[in-house]
């Protein structure tokens, strides 16, 4: 199994190369050279399987053999032993057709959890087999960042820095990232949105003398292992609704696409998905792009659900990259525009094949309250604003046929979001025994302005605390 990248210019690497390398030279993303196709036959047998054992198989489709199945099995076991429901990410009926797949399992309560856990003891096996250090960095708009330091927390050959947009995450998924004091993990409030960190991470990856002084590595969804480890649960939902002698359609509150694209993989695949919903925030350039072709970036707006608080959608390149018939230059002179102009000109040919199987559906904050205070009094079912999202989106553009499942991505735990919630419901919930002192943990990060020389001087400072240089 080999990896090229969106925009062509940079070497095609194997599955090892691609983890460590997350971004690609030439500012493109990696995707699989070609795309694993399974049977009928073939998916039915993966029936019953536990998770770590199905998710093993799965990813073992990517390896090349670099781990293989039977290296990845214990290494997946382990990443979810800890998790606190037996079935790992259970799905729970909510509605005549509408389940929630339940993501929030995890350590940290996000569906981040679930590639993250994975992905940091995969660092692990690949730097201690080659004898390498790296400096992660990472952006995030709540959820990936507490998700990526419990993955790499005291890790020996791990440095983790993550830049989050001050103010704009909840308090808990704030206080999950701060609180860890481990020496290798730094936090960094960056005055800007999302976006901006987003970008800041991209210029690092860009600067190359940077990059190699700093052994610089991703664990956003930029590298694509972690998108390869969300492929799992789509599949599991799918199998445990009856494919692939039936269809089922998945609903997904997204922000910068990984884990729909992650559904759109499970698809390519061959499993029968007959829909992927797109939830949206009031930061909704995905849901204009699926209804009208308008790709337009406007100001990030805080909201009730800050993990999709982005207007800039990293992921939608590698798609982007399929629906221009994986043409590198035409997806690179879009990428430049996009960024340019603030615009996406995708062809009228290419958008129609998306909305073939994209649906996309935006909610305001009012609208999302709503559907929390609606899902508790009609469903008795507690979401956090994300779900919601993707409820009422799976209720408002259900595929066509009412014989086919809608599966929706239950991303968090109500209780990182509890304000919002106890607004919608009058409940405030609890945050699980092992983190019930969260509130009383002492918090340690630094402020920055959005300026990449400022962050550079950060993270070299820190990695060479750590490495005693």
């Amino acid at each position: 199994m080999r990896y090229i990248s969106t925009r062509g210019e940079a070497p095609a690497r194997d599955f090892e190369g691609v983890l460590l390398a997350g971004l690609a030279e030439d500012g493109g993303l990696f995707v699989p050279e070609t795309w694993p196709v399974l049977t009928s036959a073939e998916w039915r047998k993966l029936r019953g399987l536990p998770y770590p054992a199905l998710a093993a198989r799965i990813l073992a489709l990517f390896t090349g053999g670099q781990p293989d199945e039977a290296a990845l099995r214990p290494l997946l076991e382990k990443a979810y032993a800890g998790f606190g429901h037996p079935a790992t990410c259970p799905l729970v009926q909510i509605d005549t057709r509408v389940f929630a797949l339940e993501l929030f399992h995890g350590p940290t309560l996000a569906f981040k959890d679930m590639a993250m856990q994975a992905l940091g003891l995969l660092f692990d096996a690949t730097l201690a087999r080659r004898g390498e250090r790296v400096t992660i960095v990472g952006a995030t708009s709540g959820d990936t960042g507490s998700a990526a330091i419990e993955a790499c927390r005291d890790r020996a050959a791990v440095d983790i820095v993550i830049l989050h947009p001050e103010g704009r995450t909840s308090e808990v998924q704030r206080r999950q990232m701060t609180t860890v004091l481990s020496p290798n993990v730094a936090n960094l409030a960056v005055a800007g949105s999302f976006d901006d960190c987003q970008d800041l991470v991209k210029a690092m990856f860009g600067d190359a003398p940077f990059r190699e002084e700093m052994k610089l590595a991703a664990v956003n969804s930029i590298n694509w292992a972690r998108v390869a480890l969300q492929i799992p649960y789509y599949v599991s939902a799918a199998l445990a609704l009856g494919a692939p002698d039936r269809e089922v359609a998945f609903s997904v509150p997204t922000g910068n696409f990984g884990n729909v694209l992650a559904a759109w993989a499970a698809r390519r695949m061959g499993l029968p998905i007959a829909q992927l919903i797109v939830g949206s925030n009031r930061n909704d350039i995905l849901a204009r792009f699926l209804s009208a072709n308008d790709m337009t970036v406007r100001t990030v707006e805080p909201s009730l659900s800050p993990s999709m608080d982005i207007q800039v959608s990293s992921n939608f390149e590698r798609l982007l990259f399929e629906l221009l018939g994986r043409d590198a230059k035409a997806t690179a002179g879009t990428m430049r525009r996009f960024r340019a102009e603030g615009r996406m000109p995708v062809p009228d040919e290419a958008w129609k094949t998306a909305t073939e199987v994209f649906r996309g559906f935006a909610l305001d904050d009012q609208g999302t309250l709503a559907e929390i205070a609606r899902l508790h009094r009609d469903c008795g079912y507690l979401a956090d604003p994300h779900t919601a999202v993707g409820t009422a989106a799976a209720l408002a553009v259900p595929p066509s046929d009412p014989a086919i499942p809608v599966v929706v991505a239950a991303t968090a735990h109500p209780a990182k979001f509890p304000d919002a919630v106890q607004r919608a419901t009058g409940i405030a919930p609890p945050l699980p025994p092992r983190l019930a002192d969260l509130y009383q943990r002492p918090e340690r990060y630094t402020r920055l302005p959005a300026d990449l020389s400022a962050v550079e001087s950060f993270v070299r400072a820190h990695a060479r605390r750590n490495r005693g240089d």
